[in-house]
């Protein structure tokens, strides 16, 4: 508990410096408006006619309040009103033209801020940046704002340039953070990853990405051990976006890839302390049938095989 309460403190300081960074606390961005009344002001000017019921669940504010905000804006000549068409018990919201010409340099302005925040760090920093709000915004909520109901939160692709190291990479600190194994680890993902490279087989081999907005998620490789069978490998998913149903998603496509390859059967290599990914083998159709020791990550370890008759 102790140590939650030290991250709550971290996360309120942050708020606190992010707040006093981005102008926030009095008129936003000097203008006469308050924070929530230009976030407002931006929906209403990037949605067409949003009824105030729209507004208060993408802004999560309540309901009162708002009312007596859009009142003030519509006093204030800023938005018009309308009836529905569809249903006459709704209200639809719009900018007059005073509206959009009070939200014209408030998004300027904005725009300008936030260049000049950026602009010092040069681009290796700002990218880091980008990198922090994604995995921000990606913890808290893994679906995309503008994604439609149903829609997985990621999409596959094929490998490409930086996909290997990025893979290396992030095997070596994940598997170091979750279960302690030594850089030992790393080299024989780097191995497996130059292998699959120097011998790709497209017909019979391939390599998947899980992405969203540029970010990667996951990966999984499927080469061939033999003319009948594929190994799957290298299956990983970032922890913020884990229980989204992505590790499922990669080991299905490994599945489907390999039935239409020909191969008639899959194996993999696994350890019991992976239980989030056993889990996935075991639904998927795999099953266990055979155990080892080996001392490959520096110290000794369990190991399984696993596999599939297609």
């Amino acid at each position: 508990m102790a140590e939650l309460d030290q991250r709550a403190a971290a996360v309120r300081e942050f708020n606190r410096f992010y707040t006093r960074r981005v102008g926030a606390l009095g008129g936003h961005l000097g203008s006469p408006f308050s924070l929530t009344e230009a976030r407002v002001l931006y929906e209403l000017a990037h949605r067409d006619k949003p009824t105030a019921t729209e507004i208060a669940e993408v802004l999560d504010l309540d309901r009162g309040y708002l009312s007596r905000l859009l009142r003030s804006f519509k006093r204030r000549g800023l938005i018009n009103t309308s009836v529905a068409k569809a249903d006459r018990r709704q209200t639809l919201l719009g900018l007059t033209a005073a509206g959009k010409r009070a939200f014209a340099p408030l998004d300027k302005q904005a725009y300008s801020d936030i260049v000049s925040m950026l602009e010092p760090l040069g681009a290796a920093h700002q990218q880091r940046v980008l990198d922090a709000m994604r995995d921000i915004r990606t913890a808290f909520d893994p679906q995309p704002p503008d994604a439609p109901p149903g829609a997985p939160p990621f999409r596959l692709r094929s490998h490409r340039p930086g996909d290997m190291g990025w893979i290396v990479h992030r095997h070596g600190v994940l598997y170091h953070q979750e279960y302690g194994w030594d850089e030992r680890f790393e080299a024989i993902v780097a191995r497996v990853a130059a292998d699959f490279i120097d011998n790709f087989d497209p017909a019979r081999e391939h390599c998947w990405i899980a992405e969203r907005d540029g970010q990667i998620l996951g990966s999984i490789f499927v080469v061939s051990q033999s003319k009948r069978v594929a190994k799957l490998r290298l299956l990983l998913v970032e922890p913020s976006v884990r229980g989204l149903g992505i590790g499922s998603g990669l080991v299905d496509e490994v599945i489907r890839f390999s039935r239409q390859a020909g191969y008639k059967k899959i194996i993999l290599w696994t350890h019991p302390e992976l239980r989030s990914a056993r889990k996935i083998y075991k639904a998927a159709g795999f099953e266990l049938i055979e155990t080892e020791t080996h001392t490959l990550f520096g110290r000794p370890m369990d190991a399984e095989t696993w596999e599939m008759k297609l």
